[in-house]
């Protein structure tokens, strides 16, 4: 019978892996319970290494592990340094982003779950009590915005999304708001980066039909509002069954591309 095993230095490799675990539950429970917060730069490397009497090594693996859940940055150079980032939204769809399209799941089956679940907040929303001082307002101004930036497709479509993020941010229910706001994020992504180039090529979608998305949006910030949750969650679901067939019309075999929160803010500008 083989007897299998691991040599001396395999071993230590994993010694050391196990130490940066460590190190790395130690520094995110910090980061998620707020004893470091976003912006806060971590001590210098050295100094780390004497807190946890660990080796540079099995701290430098730490922080790899911690910036590849993005919860930090490492910046090199004369302004070297850990940068602390506070788990966001980015971060998350990048994630499950990723976790799709390693299965190759396609864009529609995205957007099939949108339309079951952005509707449920719109009505969460409608009931909160807190409503018209809290996202009425702020609908009322991406309404606006809409309306001044209505001759610009790429732009219009941007505050569009806003407008649904903020429906999801203020809908009531932490978990809807992480899940569904997570989903909305990776979905705003691809929408965006269609809306550029649609843009670009001369083929947004005609004036007429950008007035038409604008007027929904002020019919549900009117139900929303109101009170009227059966109306908002309607007017939700047709609006986004509606427009996703924009993004989907051109490939809808397209598949799920994980956007990483970097990526994101470079199709921002």
């Amino acid at each position: 019978m083989t007897t299998l095993g691991i040599g001396p230095e395999a071993r230590r490799r994993l010694g050391a892996r196990r130490t940066a675990e460590i190190v790395a539950d130690e520094l995110r429970r910090q980061i998620i319970e707020g004893e470091l917060v976003d912006g806060d730069l971590l001590p210098r490397q050295d100094v780390l290494v004497e807190q946890f009497g660990v080796s540079l090594v099995s701290l430098r693996e730490a922080l790899r592990i911690l910036e590849t859940e993005g919860l930090i940055s490492v910046r090199r150079g004369n302004r070297g340094g850990a940068v602390v980032h506070a788990p966001a939204e980015a971060n998350a769809a990048y994630m499950l982003g990723l976790l799709l399209q390693s299965d190759y799941v396609p864009l529609a089956d995205l957007g099939t779950a949108l339309q079951e679940l952005d509707p449920m907040c719109a009505a969460l929303a409608a009931r909160r009590p807190d409503r018209d001082k809290t996202l009425v307002p702020k609908l009322r101004e991406l309404n606006d915005a809409m309306a001044q930036h209505i001759g610009d497709g790429a732009r219009f479509t941007e505050i569009g999304g806003q407008f649904h993020d903020e429906i999801i941010r203020e809908c009531g229910n932490h978990t809807m708001v992480a899940v569904v706001g997570s989903l909305e994020t990776l979905w705003t992504g691809h929408l965006n980066w269609w809306a550029q180039e649609s843009a670009a090529k001369g083929e947004y979608p005609a004036m007429n039909k950008r007035r038409v998305a604008l007027g929904v949006h002020t019919k549900i910030t009117d139900a929303i509002e109101a009170g009227d949750a059966d109306r908002a969650r309607k007017l939700a679901a047709r609006h986004v069954a509606d427009t996703q067939t924009y993004l989907l019309s051109g490939d809808p075999e397209q598949r799920i591309v994980a956007l990483s929160p970097q990526a994101l803010a470079q199709r921002r500008q």
